[in-house]
């Protein structure tokens, strides 16, 4: 199966450590201008070797993507306790619990790092998680109690990864448009991972009022269901974004091979091997 990969330009970095190691190359969250065309690559795969400047990211299903790093870290985010047949063991994993669908009570026991994007008390989740290549933050966003008539404040978590010069943010199960503070708390997202099911999270009309007001350079979205909300979401953004279509659940993107025109990258999940 091909991979699609975004092309990057060589940096003079020292050699890769281990994992715990591995310094983070640090993240401006401003997608640069004019960068390169896109290119399609034969061997890009699951847990193949990536470059220093890349980070590769799977669809896994529904709000479920797995992050993996040049070092060997892997996060996951809307972990629900399933990733697939392979024994993979995320580094750190991220749940919201809105649905069950997007969290378990009983993640594997050899995960070093469950954040979860509600706090028991009704506090809002504080998360900083600095895994020297990777930091893993969050942005508390209220959600509509079960009866949908009222609110539960800090019920989920905007999760962002900071990895390779990248800022990669998951919107989770958003029930409302960002206030100014927490849009400035997010900042600049090159890569954003946005729920399109038109109804369960925000409508689509916020949704896309959240996509052109962050206006990542790579758009993933997710939680598209049957697939029509998701073809109207398209049709809408459309005009202002470019639209790729792939027949692959894997992506692998660097800082400076972001491409020039904002893009909605189109995945179709699978869980790993």
């Amino acid at each position: 199966m091909l991979r699609y990969v975004l092309p990057c330009l060589a940096l003079a970095l020292p050699a890769a450590a281990p994992a715990a190691a591995q310094d983070r190359i640090p993240s401006h969250c401003i997608a640069l201008a004019e960068a390169p065309g896109l290119e399609v690559l034969h061997h890009a795969a699951y847990g193949d070797p990536l470059e220093e400047d890349r980070v590769r990211i799977r669809y896994l299903n529904h709000a479920s993507f797995l992050i993996e790093t040049p070092g060997g870290l892997s996060a996951v985010t809307d972990y629900t306790g399933f990733l697939g047949v392979g024994d993979l063991v995320p580094d750190v994993v991220t749940m919201n619990n809105a649905h069950s669908t997007h969290w378990t009570d009983l993640p594997d026991p050899r995960i070093p790092n469950v954040l979860r994007g509600w706090a028991e008390d009704g506090s809002a989740a504080d998360h900083a998680l600095d895994l020297g290549e990777m930091l893993v933050r969050n942005v508390p966003t209220d959600v509509r109690d079960r009866f949908g008539d009222g609110v539960r404040p800090n019920g989920n978590s905007i999760f962002v990864f900071e990895v390779a010069g990248l800022c990669i943010g998951h919107l989770g199960h958003l029930h409302h448009e960002p206030d100014a503070a927490q849009y400035a708390a997010l900042g600049r997202m090159d890569v954003l991972m946005v729920p399109v099911d038109g109804g369960y999270t925000v409508n689509l009309e916020t949704m896309e009022k959240v996509v052109r007001r962050l206006r990542s350079s790579v758009v993933l979205p997710m939680h598209w269901f049957s697939g029509r909300s998701l073809e109207i979401f398209l049709s809408e953004m459309e005009a202002e974004f470019d639209v790729v279509r792939l027949e692959q659940p894997d992506i692998e993107l660097s800082l400076a091979g972001l491409p020039s025109r904002p893009t909605i990258m189109v995945l179709q999940p699978d869980w790993i091997p």
